[in-house]
């Protein structure tokens, strides 16, 4: 059996759409500040003090984007 399916709804306003970019431009912003913070907070400790933590210096950037983005 076939099925139809009718789209009579409208496209988004440019007013909406505005709205959204503006939206998505301010998470971008708030993910790039949470990902300087967490870069800089590891950065700022000693080698001893990563050594702690399991952490090793090159890794510290994958550590920040992968905590803020998630990949």
């Amino acid at each position: 059996m076939a099925y139809a399916t009718v789209n009579t709804g409208h496209a988004p306003s440019i007013a909406a759409r505005i709205l959204s970019a503006v939206k998505s431009t301010r998470e971008a912003w708030a993910k790039n500040a949470s990902y300087k913070r967490t870069f800089n907070e590891l950065d700022r400790l000693s080698n001893r003090e990563l050594a702690d933590i399991g952490v090793r210096r090159c890794d510290i950037s994958d550590i920040a984007r992968f905590h803020v983005y998630g990949r």
